[in-house]
């Protein structure tokens, strides 16, 4: 799965430490936002896509605190 910088950034930031975990963190986190903030919205959009099509394992295996 490619992610881009922006969308491994919020995965970092919001993760604690499983997909699903994630999944959950970011719906609340978006379930917050005011209508302007479309972008934020577009990438948690995005960034939750890509999690729905990937796997546990593979998730696992993603390195969310690299050096960017």
């Amino acid at each position: 799965m490619n992610f881009t910088q922006e969308e491994l950034l919020l995965m970092m930031l919001y993760s604690p430490g499983t997909r699903l975990g994630l999944v959950d963190v970011l719906r609340a986190m978006q379930a917050q936002l005011t209508p302007n903030e479309v972008e934020l919205t577009a990438l948690t959009d995005s960034v939750l896509t890509k999690l729905a099509a990937m796997s546990d394992a593979a998730f696992d295996r993603l390195d969310l605190y690299r050096d960017f």
